[in-house]
C-alpha cells in the first residue's frame, strides 16, 4: 500500500510528488497526458523565468525533480476510486490499488471555439489564440483583441482585457448576445464593441486570426475564448465528496476534501488558476498530508 497516490500531472500534481518524496514517503503518480499546463507555448508570468518557458518544459523540469527523489511516475489514467476502510482504492484499467491517502489535481479542460484541432495548436503556438489573460494579457498590450463569450462570463473577460488595450471586441459564440442591461452598460462605459454571432470560418490570415460573425469577417492580433471549461472533479464526485454547482471540488485551507483523507490542489478545486497557486496549494496539501500519515503511524528513519 503507497502512502499516497497522486492522480494528475500538471504543476500542482508535480509539486505535491516532490514535497511527498522528499517526505521519505512512498508515492505514485498518475498522469494521463492530458495537463493544461502542456498547452502554454511560453508564459513569462511564472516567477524565476525572466525569459519565460514553456509549460512542457516546466513540467519536464518538474518530474526530473520529483523521480530524483524516488516518485513514481505512471502513463496511465484513473478511472475509479474509492473510500476503504484503510485509506482508498485507485481503479487503473484492470488493476485496483491502495493507497493511504489521495491528492486529486486533475485540473479542468477549456472549452474550445468551433475550429479543427490543427489550426487550433497553431494558432495557440502563435500567440493568435490565448486562454488566461491574467497568465498573458500583457502580450496583447495595445493590440487588437477578440473576445468570444457571453453573458457576464464573457463581459468579465473583456473588462479584465480591457486594462491591457483599448481595442476590446466581445463576439457572441453561437447567435445574439445575451446581456443583461448592467453587462451592457459595464461594457459601453468600457468602449467594449459587441458582436453577434455565429463564430465560424476560422483562419491565419496575415499574422491574426480571422473569422466570420453576424458582421461580416473580422481580424484580431489575439482571440480569447471566454466559453469556460470543465472541471476534473469526477472521481472525487464518485468517491463522495463536495463539490460546488460548477463542479469545483470544496476544500479546507489545508487542501482537505470533504472526505477524511482525500485532498485536491489546483485548478480541480475552487480558487485560483494559476500555476503559482496551484504549486502553493499542492505545498500546503502534501505537508498536511504527511502530518496526518505522522498521526496515524510514525514517520521515523
Amino acid at each position: 500500500m503507497d502512502d499516497c497516490i497522486i492522480i494528475g500531472a500538471g504543476p500542482a500534481g508535480l509539486t505535491a510528488a516532490i514535497y511527498l518524496a522528499r517526505f521519505h514517503l512512498s508515492i505514485r503518480l498518475f498522469d494521463c497526458g492530458s495537463s493544461r499546463a502542456a498547452l502554454i507555448p511560453c508564459t513569462h508570468n511564472h516567477a524565476g523565468y525572466p525569459e519565460g518557458i514553456s509549460g512542457k518544459d516546466l513540467l519536464a523540469r518538474m518530474l526530473e525533480q520529483a523521480e530524483k527523489y524516488g516518485a513514481v511516475r505512471e502513463q496511465a489514467e484513473v478511472t475509479g476510486l474509492r473510500a476503504t476502510d484503510t485509506g482508498f482504492a485507485v481503479l487503473i484499467g484492470e488493476r485496483e490499488l491502495e493507497a493511504r491517502s489521495v491528492l486529486l489535481a486533475t485540473g479542468v479542460v477549456n472549452h474550445r471555439p468551433n475550429m479543427p484541432d490543427a489550426l487550433h495548436d497553431e494558432a495557440l503556438a502563435r500567440g493568435l489564440l490565448r486562454y488566461c489573460p491574467i497568465c498573458d494579457g500583457y502580450e496583447v498590450t495595445d493590440k487588437r483583441v477578440g473576445v468570444i463569450g457571453t453573458g457576464d462570463h464573457g463581459m468579465r473577460e473583456a473588462l479584465f482585457l480591457r486594462g491591457f488595450t483599448a481595442d476590446v471586441t466581445l463576439i457572441a459564440p453561437d447567435a445574439e448576445h445575451d446581456l443583461d442591461d448592467s453587462c451592457a452598460r459595464a461594457l459601453d462605459d468600457a468602449g467594449i464593441a459587441r458582436v453577434d454571432g455565429p463564430c465560424d470560418g476560422y483562419a491565419i490570415e496575415r499574422e491574426t486570426l480571422a473569422l466570420d460573425t453576424a458582421q461580416g469577417r473580422m481580424a484580431f492580433d489575439s482571440i480569447y475564448p471566454a466559453l469556460g471549461s470543465r472541471i476534473r472533479s469526477h472521481l472525487a464526485v464518485q468517491a463522495g465528496a463536495r463539490a460546488s454547482e460548477d463542479g469545483c471540488l470544496e476544500v479546507d485551507d489545508h487542501q482537505r476534501t470533504s472526505i477524511p483523507g482525500l485532498f485536491a490542489a489546483g485548478d480541480v478545486a475552487k480558487g485560483l488558476d494559476q500555476i503559482s497557486h496551484a504549486m502553493g496549494e499542492a505545498g500546503v496539501a502534501a505537508t498536511t498530508i504527511r502530518n496526518m500519515l505522522a498521526g496515524q503511524r510514525p514517520i521515523r528513519r
